[in-house]
C-alpha cells in the first residue's frame, strides 16, 4: 500500500467533513445586490469541447469543510452569511477545528504523517464554499428517516453477519478487499483531505471519470443508449449520461444491494449533475431515490475545485497483507477457543 493509501486509511476514520480550495461562487448562486445595482455582474460562458459539448475536463478535488448533514442548532438555516463564514474560516486558520469551528473540520491527527509536509494543513489552506450549512440541500438539511421496512431489512442483514465477520475474505468490507473504496463509490462523497481527486476526460459519445483512489474509472456513455436489462446488477450500477444545457446529467440504476448506500436496496436510483460555474469550480449535485428505503428523494451538492494534478499512482494491494493477517488471527482465535471447549 502506498504512503498516500496509508494516510488515507487513517483519514477516513475522521468525519466526512472537509476542505475546498478556491474562492468562487457556486453555480446558480445569484449575483450580489451591489453587482446588480451597478451592472457589474458578468455572465460566465463555459468552454466547449471539440464536439461542441460543455468542457468538463480537468483534475478536480472535492475536499470540503461542509458537513453532510446540518448541525441541529442551525435549524432550517441553509446558508451562512459572508460574515459568519469569514469568522469560521478565521478560527480554522488559527487551528480551531472540529466542533469549535462549527464546520466540523477534520482535526490534525497525531498518528498520521505530518499534515503540513503533505499539504493538508488546514491552517494554511485557502477556502471557498457555496456557504451551505450542509451538503444536503433543503430546509431539513438531513437524510430523511429510513422507512421501517428498510430498518428491518438492514437489521436482518446485520444479524445474519454477526459472528461471521472473520469467516472468510468474502465477509470483509469491500474497501478492505480493494474492490470499492469510500471515495470512489457513487454518489461521490467528499474525501478525507487526500485521495479526493477526480479526473474528467471526455470525447464524442463518452465522459470518463477517473478516481485518484483505487484508480477506478467510470466510462459513461452519452450517445443516447438505454440502460442494460434490469436483471443485470453491478457494484456501481449502470450509468448513462446526457447533456441538459451546460450540465452533464448521469442516470444510474441496476445497483446491487451488496453495495448499499446508507442502507439502500436494489431499487436505488441515482441522478448526478455536473456543471461548471467558472474556470476553477465544478458543481457536483446528486439526487438519491429509493422507495424501499426513504419516503422521498433527497439531494446534496459538493463544489469541486480545479487543481493542476497530475493524479499520481495509487496501489491498494501493493504490500497489503491486512486481510491475510486478520484471517490468520481469527483462525488462531478459533483454535484457542476449540482447545478451551475441549477441556
Amino acid at each position: 500500500m502506498t504512503c498516500r493509501a496509508v494516510a488515507s486509511t487513517t483519514a477516513l476514520a475522521a468525519a466526512v467533513i472537509f476542505l475546498l480550495t478556491a474562492q468562487t461562487p457556486a453555480a446558480g448562486q445569484a449575483a450580489s445586490p451591489a453587482a446588480k445595482a451597478t451592472g457589474t455582474a458578468k455572465v460566465w460562458t463555459p468552454p466547449r469541447a471539440p464536439d461542441g459539448s460543455p468542457d468538463l475536463e480537468g483534475v478536480w478535488g472535492n475536499a470540503t469543510l461542509t458537513p453532510m448533514e446540518r448541525p441541529k442548532g442551525l435549524g432550517a438555516k441553509e446558508f451562512y452569511t459572508e460574515q459568519e463564514f469569514a469568522e469560521m474560516a478565521k478560527r480554522v486558520r488559527q487551528g480551531v477545528v472540529g466542533e469549535e469551528a462549527d464546520l466540523g473540520a477534520a482535526a490534525e491527527q497525531t498518528l498520521r504523517y505530518d499534515l503540513s509536509l503533505y499539504g493538508f494543513d488546514l491552517t494554511k489552506a485557502t477556502f471557498a464554499s457555496n456557504k451551505r450549512t450542509s451538503l444536503i440541500v433543503g430546509p431539513e438539511g438531513v437524510v430523511p428517516p429510513m422507512l421501517p421496512e428498510a430498518r428491518k431489512r438492514n437489521a436482518e442483514r446485520a444479524a445474519k453477519s454477526k459472528g461471521h465477520e472473520f469467516d472468510s475474505y468474502e465477509n470483509r468490507p469491500l474497501s478492505e478487499r480493494c474492490i470499492l473504496m469510500a471515495q470512489e463509490r457513487i454518489p461521490m462523497l467528499p474525501g478525507a483531505n487526500d485521495n479526493n481527486l477526480l479526473q474528467i476526460v471526455q470525447g464524442p459519445g463518452y465522459v470518463s471519470l477517473f478516481h485518484e483512489i483505487d484508480h477506478s474509472t467510470r466510462v459513461i456513455p452519452t450517445d443516447g443508449r438505454p440502460h442494460i436489462p434490469r436483471n443485470i446488477r453491478q457494484w456501481q450500477g449502470d450509468s448513462v449520461g446526457y447533456w441538459e444545457g451546460n450540465t452533464l446529467v448521469v442516470d444510474t440504476t441496476n445497483f446491487t444491494a451488496l453495495t448499499a448506500f446508507r442502507g439502500s436496496g436494489e431499487k436505488l436510483h441515482l441522478v448526478e449533475r455536473f456543471s461548471r460555474s467558472d474556470d476553477n469550480t465544478l458543481l457536483y449535485r446528486f439526487t438519491v431515490e429509493d422507495p424501499e428505503t426513504w419516503d422521498k428523494p433527497w439531494t446534496a451538492e459538493v463544489p469541486m475545485t480545479k487543481t493542476e494534478g497530475p493524479v499520481y499512482e495509487w496501489a491498494c494491494h501493493e504490500g497489503n497483507s491486512m486481510i491475510e493477517t486478520i484471517l490468520r488471527g481469527a483462525r488462531v482465535a478459533d483454535e484457542e477457543a476449540a482447545k478451551k471447549a475441549a477441556k
